[in-house]
């Protein structure tokens, strides 16, 4: 059966043609080579009418053949020297695309994080029986040809997770496997075998050794996938979540209005929310927004005595800080998130807000370029997918975001024709207010917000008119301070009656 399998080695080296040259060349060398792992087990989903992505962007290949035979063979190429020692060598095509080609070995003393030892051998079954899951532990020829050393071909028919022997060995040596199990469920849309399910169970506390960016990418590869929902629940039934997001745990039982919210409680209702998220939201990273953005809710019902869970918004993106902190996301990551987790609830009110205001909270964030509304506002867009899946959990379904979107598209408009907080800030800005004669402080500050809403409202359009307006805003309060100061020069008032 397992040599009838095979895989569209046509297309895949129809993409990868330097793929199928480094095979080659080791099987003419006396070498065995084989596709390994992802690139085999996506191959055989896509063989079989599965959504798996094929031909993918990386190939991985295993070989006999030692890294200094590797080198010999391939030394009119580019080599780069990112894992020699555990027999890894990334030969570089004519394009520039590297290919990873690792030498078959056997794994020993690992710390739970990784292997003290490696050992190269020229056996593959040797090799494959140290990964992880019989799905991954799959590999195939030069002309597609599988073999199937530890049953991963009837688990992947049956779309079923399961470690490779011994699945509490298999978590000991490397924790992290944990998660890239729960990625797996729901990366083939699959079931987790129960001895292995157990085994991660028990051993799940080990995941916190587990480094935070390690963690991050495992939980974006898991979300990005459309069944985030699904591997956000199986982090939380096999003991894994209150370890990697102890904060979102922290949902489970606290109450909401049941008029707002009939599904349940915070938790329940950020899994539903991440639910209908899968459906539409491909960028993990909002869609981890998704997950946080209720999560400062138990935080924010302590605050407020248990009255309501006002000011949740605020804390939530606090939080949201410390946490991308823990799992070393960029700068701009971290404020993408915090930006989408606080303002959550303000776009609802959206539509209310008069038209400057609207225009700077759509600019707002990071603008981008482009022709689509995705393109020129994607923070604000992105606050709009958040706000569709908060609702479509709640009560308020389409009421709740239907209106904002609908304004949305008006605003969008209105932007077209008299520009954004940018072309506002080259009509006036706050040394115009200065020269006119406005003492710096927060009265400066506030007048010309005015100023900008008026532009960005299409109240005003010229700098002319901008000058004039501002002349009436500023006169009084020029003629406050000019009063001020005679006030404070009157003999006896202090330090300012010795003034000339």
């Amino acid at each position: 059966m397992n040599r009838e399998e095979r895989i569209d080695v046509g297309a895949l080296f129809a993409a990868h043609p330097f793929a199928e040259k480094i095979l080659r060349t080791l099987d003419a060398a006396g070498h065995r080579a084989v596709l390994i792992g992802g690139v085999v087990r996506d191959g055989l989903l896509a063989a079989w009418g599965g959504d798996a992505v094929f031909p993918p962007l990386d190939v991985d290949i295993a070989t006999s053949a030692l890294p200094s035979e590797i080198r010999e063979l391939f030394r009119g190429h580019p080599i780069l020297a990112v894992g020699e020692e555990f027999g890894v060598v990334v030969v570089v095509a004519p394009n520039g695309h590297p290919y990873e080609v690792a030498t078959f070995r056997t794994e020993g003393e690992y710390d739970g994080r990784w292997p003290g030892n490696v050992a190269l051998v020229r056996d593959l079954e040797t090799d494959v029986r140290r990964r992880d899951l019989t799905i991954n532990g799959l590999a195939a020829s030069a002309d597609g040809r599988v073999a199937d050393l530890v049953g991963g071909l009837a688990d992947l028919r049956e779309r079923r997770v399961r470690a490779i022997g011994d699945p509490g060995a298999r978590f000991g040596e490397d924790h992290l496997r944990m998660l890239r199990v729960v990625r797996f469920v729901c990366q083939i849309d699959g079931t987790l075998d129960p001895e292995t399910a157990r085994a991660v169970a028990a051993h799940a506390a080990e995941i916190e050794s587990i480094s935070g960016e390690r963690v991050r990418d495992e939980l974006l590869r898991t979300l990005a996938t459309p069944r985030g929902s699904v591997g956000l629940s199986l982090l939380d039934e096999l003991g894994l979540l209150v370890h990697i997001l102890p904060e979102l745990t922290a949902g489970k039982g606290v109450p909401q209005p049941e008029e707002y919210h009939p599904e349940g409680d915070v938790f329940v209702h950020t899994v539903a929310a991440v639910r209908v998220a899968d459906a539409f939201i491909r960028d993990p990273l909002v869609k981890l927004a998704v997950v946080l953005h209720d999560v400062g809710k138990p935080e924010a019902l302590v605050r407020n005595r248990g009255v309501n869970m006002g000011g949740h918004c605020a804390v939530g993106a606090g939080m949201v800080q410390r946490i991308a902190r823990r799992l070393r996301l960029s700068r701009s990551e971290t404020f993408r998130l915090a930006f989408l987790v606080k303002n959550h609830m303000r776009i609802a009110d959206f539509p209310e807000m008069g038209r400057g205001k609207q225009v700077r909270f759509l600019t707002s964030g990071e603008p981008g370029d482009g022709g689509s509304l995705a393109e020129r506002y994607p923070m604000f867009l992105d606050l709009l997918r958040l706000l569709v899946a908060d609702c479509e959990a709640s009560a308020h379904r389409s009421s709740g975001w239907a209106p904002v979107l609908r304004e949305t598209l008006l605003v969008a408009e209105h932007v077209e024709r008299v520009g954004d907080l940018t072309r506002a800030r080259k009509l006036i800005d706050g040394n115009d207010l200065i020269r006119l004669g406005m003492p710096v402080g927060p009265r400066l500050g506030d007048v010309l917000e005015t100023l900008h809403d008026r532009i960005l409202a299409g109240e005003i359009a010229t700098r002319s008119a901008a000058i004039r307006e501002a002349e009436s805003l500023v006169l009084p309060t020029r003629d406050e301070t000019f009063r001020s100061r005679r006030r404070d020069t009157r003999p006896g008032s202090g330090d300012a009656a010795f003034l000339p």
